[in-house]
């Protein structure tokens, strides 16, 4: 099972040119509609979001074991005190909240493909 959560600013920025950025929105489309998966966008018009200090992943492991993990230029961090995985957790758990719905969400990235 995944599930992600998308700045809206992501889907905006035209790396790779028009062509690119369309075909990668419809990979999310894609991706996003399996069963597994679930995407969600969080605008940029949200007043809250508890993912402004940046990116992060949690990772739940095959043995049970919950880990976060951080990446920023020039270096990364696996994070695996309890205390600190928990609050990642929290915070997560907070910033899906606030994001729109996985259906909201993949009518959002439709509607985009649609703008000129």
């Amino acid at each position: 099972v995944f599930s992600f959560v998308q700045c809206e600013s992501t889907l905006r920025r035209p790396y790779g040119g028009t062509m690119v950025m369309r075909k990668q929105l419809e990979q999310l489309l894609r991706l996003g509609g399996l069963l597994n998966v679930d995407l969600q966008v969080m605008p940029l018009g949200r007043e809250a979001n508890a993912g402004v200090d940046g990116p992060f992943r949690v990772l739940r492991l095959k043995e049970g074991i919950t880990v976060g993990y951080n990446e920023v230029q020039l270096t990364s961090r696996s994070i695996v005190d309890p205390k600190l995985v928990q609050i990642l957790e929290i915070r997560y758990g907070a910033i899906r909240s606030q994001a729109l719905t996985p259906e909201e969400s993949l009518a959002f990235i439709e509607k985009m493909l649609g703008e000129p």
